[in-house]
């Protein structure tokens, strides 16, 4: 049998886990796929050949990435390189818009089908870039229900395929009954630079509700950012204070807790999709904060309250995330247990916006179609 080559670009770790998923059910389908490009550690270990170590690519915001602009550029280079001579016979990229449609666009002319996974968030910036993504893009596969609509609107053709955190979260945990004595769940972000930012307001709000209620905080760290120590630098001796880290159990973290506190990102589905109430906040660069304020068209910028369609839990930014203010939103759920239960209730109906189980084998079926 002719064995065929897929190319699959994933650059930050929920890319990687979604990618993971979508090239395991492409290899269910086509025993002699092979696959290279960018990806992390589980692209990695379903046997991606990747052209770069995957902790070097998640770079977060305008600055940091213009401070390694030429290493981009070289893996840009190389990037076009590999595709114009393997010629895969499809092209996956995977979220990671800033490089990604740039590879787009320098390859388009190869006439090798462009599948884009997990949409760049066009509809998020003003929709300045859908001329650009319809343009380059052959089929676009989304995983938030209100993108397919977006793209169809403006001409691109789209399908929404359901989100693949429905079957990376264990059943048992969706829309589960919080413990009676729950810890508060701190996630700090998949990134250094998140980390760097949020995790040390994220500890002083902690340590000041675990002082008033007697309660506990975890961490949700994460070993494959490579350099561990970040933790250790920022947290110091916070297990003396009620707050204590572990490392790669984020969701039973989540699980485990009563209230969250997480930064904005794929984390705020994830705990809405288990069921927890939940404080957001974001903090970025004062570069990147300025030029975003600028861009971005939303109200709301949390996943779980987008996919919702409202306001369902505060969101806290830039300056509006002092730990006094975080402890104020955490207290309003402390406080009042009506408020809790209405808040949980509305979380509940998120797993069902999303589409239900069975992401990744949709979106292969689409991309195999190409194969």
């Amino acid at each position: 049998m002719v064995s065929k080559s897929i190319f699959l670009s994933a650059g930050d770790p929920s890319g990687d886990n979604a990618a993971a998923r979508l090239l395991d059910a492409l290899n269910d389908r086509h025993p002699n796929l092979q696959c290279f490009g960018l990806g992390g550690p589980r692209l990695k270990k379903m046997g991606q050949e990747q052209f770069v170590d995957g902790r070097e690519l998640a770079v977060l915001g305008f600055w940091e990435v213009a401070r390694r602009f030429r290493f981009f550029q070289k893996l840009l280079n190389r990037t076009v390189r590999e595709i114009r001579d393997r010629r895969p016979a499809c092209v996956v990229l995977v979220d990671y818009p800033g490089f990604n449609l740039r590879l787009a666009e320098r390859i388009k002319q190869l006439g090798i089908p462009i599948v884009y996974y997990i949409s760049p968030q066009v509809w998020a910036w003003g929709g300045k870039r859908i001329e650009k993504i319809k343009r380059l893009v052959d089929l676009m596969l989304s995983i938030l229900p209100f993108e397919t609509p977006y793209f169809e609107k403006h001409g691109l053709p789209a399908r929404f395929v359901g989100h693949y955190l429905l079957e990376d979260i264990p059943k048992e945990m969706v829309a589960s009954q919080p413990p009676v004595e729950g810890h508060l769940a701190l996630l700090p972000g998949s990134r250094p630079q998140e980390i760097e930012r949020m995790l040390p307001t994220m500890l002083v709000a902690a340590e000041l509700f675990n002082r008033q209620h007697g309660t506990r905080a975890v961490v949700a760290g994460l070993s494959s950012i490579g350099d561990k120590s970040i933790y250790d630098k920022i947290m110091g001796k916070s297990d003396s204070n009620g707050v204590v880290i572990e490392y790669d159990n984020a969701r039973e973290i989540i699980h485990q807790s009563s209230l969250v506190l997480a930064a904005s990102g794929t984390a705020t589905l994830e705990a809405g999709i288990i069921g927890r109430p939940m404080v957001v906040i974001y903090k970025t660069g004062f570069l990147t904060y300025q030029i975003a304020r600028w861009l971005v068209k939303l109200e709301m910028i949390g996943l779980v309250n987008l996919v919702a369609g409202e306001l369902i839990v505060p969101e806290l930014i830039q300056n509006e995330a002092s730990p006094e203010r975080i402890v104020d939103e955490l207290e309003k759920y402390w406080q009042d247990q009506s408020l809790y239960e209405k808040v949980r209730t509305k979380l509940n109906t998120v797993p069902g916006l999303l589409g239900g189980e069975g992401a990744s084998v949709r979106a292969a079926e689409l991309i195999g179609r190409y194969l």
